[in-house]
């Protein structure tokens, strides 16, 4: 199947390593030209150089950090200068951090507060000016949004509110040809995951390796998903084959959330 984002141009967040990579990776198998960005110069530099390598496809890398609304948008002029348009946008970022509500400080509130909802915010405004009609802008959320998660309260609410903008955005820019949706990844095989499977193991005082075990049983595959799935799933939302969709949540979790 030909998803249609051949010299489309492709923006990426967080894209050095784990769920970012793979959709950056997944996208310029498709023939996108993509813009990479990390907070890490030398390992979006490296992350680009290889997808440039192993697809043939048109890279660019930028440090950005997603906190930062002048770095974003030093992020987005790079892109268009370098290509002059700009179709389709993966907004992505670390997590915040897990803790029980008694746990958590007013400071982490805020910092949570700026992480996953207003680098959102500010990445979906810098890249709309440029962003042509057929374009198309994906989150990448957490289950926590249909079924919360222990200890990850933050992370909940925060990306709870992301999908009331997603879905406020996706009936707003409809009229300019623009989709917005939102995808949930499971169990993906990324540091994320394994730093989550440690923080269990400690509070239960078993090993890593048992925590991971444990997860599995939850998730029907009985596997982590890869971040070449997720990327594939990611690709294809992004691209002009999801023209009708938008508004949408998909989950990529191996059918771990019960929810219908």
């Amino acid at each position: 199947m030909d998803l249609g984002l051949h010299h489309k141009v492709v923006m990426v967040a967080a894209s050095s390593k784990g769920l970012g990579f793979g959709v950056a990776q997944a996208s310029a198998q498709e023939g996108a030209r993509v813009s990479l960005c990390s907070r890490t110069e030398a390992d979006v530099l490296v992350a680009a150089e290889r997808i440039r390598t192993e697809t043939q496809s048109e890279t660019l890398a930028t440090a950005c950090d997603v906190l930062d609304a002048a770095q974003i948008e030093n992020w987005v002029q790079r892109t268009v200068s370098a290509w002059g348009q700009l179709d389709a946008l993966l907004v992505n970022a670390g997590g915040p951090v897990s803790a029980s509500f008694k746990e958590l400080s007013d400071e982490q509130w805020h910092a949570a507060f700026e992480l996953t909802l207003m680098s959102t915010v500010r990445m979906i405004r810098a890249v709309l000016p440029h962003m042509s009609s057929g374009g198309a802008i994906l989150t990448v959320t957490s289950s926590s949004i249909i079924e919360p998660i222990p200890r990850l309260g933050l992370s909940t609410v925060m990306r709870a509110g992301v999908a009331g903008l997603v879905k406020t955005l996706a009936n707003e820019l409809a009229p300019d040809g623009i989709r917005v949706n939102n995808l949930i990844p499971g169990r993906i095989d990324t540091e994320r995951v394994a730093q989550l499977d440690a923080g269990v193991a400690k509070r239960l005082n078993i090993t890593p390796q048992e925590a991971r075990a444990q997860s599995l049983q939850s998730i029907p595959l009985k596997r982590l998903g890869s971040i070449e799935e997720f990327g594939r799933a990611a690709a294809f939302l992004l691209s002009p084959a999801a023209s009708f969709i938008t508004g949408a949540t998909l989950r990529v979790d191996g059918g771990q959330i019960k929810a219908i």
